[in-house]
């Protein structure tokens, strides 16, 4: 199947999935949730696919995240079920997913690669959840995932700050689990995703399957539900009709606090 906004290539039982809106930093509209969603969907069905590699088009950006230019211009924000980049909030995927993160991840593109089982990063690599800076928050399992893949304190620290993490210092705290040269970082993604695929692909589906419990059983949907509550409650406010405005025209967000 092709797709308008996303590419995919099959190498051997590899999948090779590409963000496919580089004019754009590979920002996330609706559309492509939706399209991303259905990959996902065909990606989890293909007896002949056993391991996928997620990657951004061009050397900027991995994902700018939600595409606040079109939620300005009165884009409806809808998600599929399965959430952000029809990823965040599907636990029945017994497929690993490498995120390979060229140039920036930033909000919903930083979730999307949380949401993956694994993040090799280019060197150029940048990762922040910037919502707080323009009145919104980390919705797309930013809050839950990143508090529980590198610790309470730090996450809260770029969550309330919504400062940018390098790749080295992501290295250090636990974001990422290695950094490559930019112009390998393909090669290096799909190297591992060779070795993935060299082992059982019955027994990594058994090994997430339990991961997949594991977070079912940590309440970590109920949680993500939760997320959306919150949202369509801050989405009411004048804060984030400012904060998204400001984004829009390049200035500096005047918040009230209601």
């Amino acid at each position: 199947m092709s797709f308008e906004f996303v590419t995919t290539q099959r190498r051997d039982n590899v999948l090779l999935v590409t963000l496919n809106r580089p004019e754009v930093y590979n920002a996330i509209h609706p559309p492509m949730h939706l399209e991303l969603a259905q990959v996902w969907d065909d990606f989890s069905q293909d007896q002949e696919l056993w391991v996928a590699v997620l990657t951004g088009a061009g050397e900027k950006a991995f994902c700018a995240g939600n595409d606040l230019k079109f939620t300005a211009t009165g884009g409806r924000s809808s998600l599929p079920p399965s959430g952000f980049s029809g990823l965040t909030q599907r636990f029945d995927l017994e497929k690993p997913i490498i995120a390979a993160v060229n140039g920036f991840a930033m909000g919903g593109g930083f979730e999307t690669a949380l949401s993956c089982d694994m993040i090799i990063a280019s060197q150029n690599a940048t990762f922040a959840l910037p919502e707080v800076k323009v009145g919104f928050l980390a919705a797309a399992s930013g809050i839950q995932r990143l508090s529980r893949y590198i610790g309470r304190l730090a996450a809260q620290e770029m969550m309330f700050t919504g400062r940018s993490v390098k790749a080295d210092e992501a290295l250090k705290i636990g974001i990422v689990n290695n950094i490559v040269p930019q112009d390998q970082l393909i090669e290096c993604a799909l190297a591992l995703a060779q070795e993935i695929a060299s082992v059982s692909p019955s027994a990594v589906k058994a090994t997430k399957r339990v991961l997949n419990d594991m977070a079912l059983k940590e309440n970590l949907p109920q949680s993500l539900d939760f997320s959306r509550e919150v949202v369509e409650d801050l989405a009411k406010t004048e804060d984030f009709k400012e904060g998204v405005n400001a984004f829009v025209e390049k200035r500096k967000p005047t918040w009230v606090n209601r």
